[in-house]
């Protein structure tokens, strides 16, 4: 590759749980001959996704090109992680070919694509596409706009009333800056789910895009890859509901990172996290936990009330440690109501 030309960047945005790192680790493996690199944006301190694409980490895309920003939003923390990481990838003796970023389920992509345009980089990288994982279930369920017609019918009634949650935004600046929309976990909408979610996504998209059904992180690459859209040049297209602010804030959102001891019951603390979801308003869950004679490390990972978990690897020399990071609204962390919970549900 000429130093000339520019290296294309994916980013893969998407609600919390709505499987961009399964997405990736499919990418990874059927590179379809690139040398991958692979940014992971956490919101937390504890960084579950990277941890699981390294376990997938090959000749085509090692564990050197697998980076966590883990200090706050990508977008954020331009000067400080965004730009250095990308220029340390660049100066690498095998550049990558293409680069993937999954950005924090919380994260609005719009402002990312804008930091393509600094001085240091703009010249190096490009944004071949914009990818939405969105959950087809939960979006069919009608989480982020649960009636249309009456929240439209409120804002004509009074347009200084703020009618939409902090998740529906998120979620709609989310579709609106994509260049394709992945409707994952299309095994569990079913066919009438996966037309229900795709009807509500195309009722906010500012364009036609495609929306393509996607279970267990499978597509061919060549779908996704290689687009060439230069959405970094293309801004005006993707609208978002934070184009007015100079800048746009994360504290509608809270993590706490909550230490638990050696379990004995997986199926205790899955009925602690589905509690969670149900009482606390909960959204997402997910760390590694130590089960009481497993030599294997216990991921856990919990969108709402589906929990999934998996032994992932083990321990070997690592200390045992269990942690969860919980997030949710700001309003609905209350650390030591979540604490008494998992606690709770340990003991049980």
């Amino acid at each position: 590759m000429s130093d000339l030309t520019k290296i294309p960047v994916t980013v893969i945005t998407g609600f919390l749980g709505a499987g961009k790192t399964t997405l990736i680790r499919h990418l990874m493996a059927n590179p379809e001959g690139r040398k991958l690199a692979v940014l992971v944006n956490e919101f937390g301190t504890v960084g579950v996704d990277g941890e699981i694409l390294r376990q997938c980490a090959d000749e085509n895309c090692p564990d050197e090109n697998i980076v966590e920003l883990a200090n706050g939003c990508i977008c954020c923390t331009v000067a400080d992680e965004f730009v250095p990481t990308i220029e340390a990838l660049l100066a690498r003796p095998v550049r990558p070919d293409h680069i993937l970023i999954e950005t924090s389920g919380l994260a609005l992509p719009k402002p990312l694509l804008k930091a393509f345009d600094w001085p240091a980089i703009r010249s190096k990288i490009t944004v071949d596409g914009v990818i939405a994982v969105a959950d087809a279930e939960a979006v069919a369920a009608g989480r982020f706009a649960p009636d249309v017609a009456a929240v439209d019918a409120q804002r004509l009634a009074d347009a200084s009333i703020d009618h939409e949650t902090p998740l529906s935004e998120v979620f709609e600046d989310q579709i609106a800056c994509a260049d394709i929309v992945l409707l994952s976990k299309a095994d569990l909408a079913g066919e009438a789910g996966l037309a229900t979610a795709r009807a509500l996504i195309e009722a906010e998209l500012p364009r036609k895009l495609p929306i393509l059904p996607l279970t267990e992180g499978v597509i061919d690459p060549k779908v996704i890859l290689g687009l060439g859209a230069a959405a970094e040049d293309d801004l005006a297209a993707r609208p978002s509901h934070h184009d007015d602010h100079g800048e746009h804030e994360h504290d509608d959102f809270d993590t706490v990172v909550i230490e638990l001891p050696e379990i004995s019951d997986p199926a205790a603390l899955v009925a602690a996290i589905e509690r969670l979801a149900r009482e606390q308003n909960i959204l997402r869950v997910k760390g590694h936990i130590a089960v009481a004679g497993k030599p294997m490390r216990l991921l856990v990972q919990a969108v709402g009330e589906r929990v999934r978990h998996q032994y992932d690897r083990p321990w070997g020399a690592e200390t045992r440690r269990s942690a969860l990071v919980v997030i949710a609204e700001h309003d609905d962390v209350d650390e030591a109501a979540i604490r008494a919970v998992l606690l709770g549900g340990v003991a049980a």
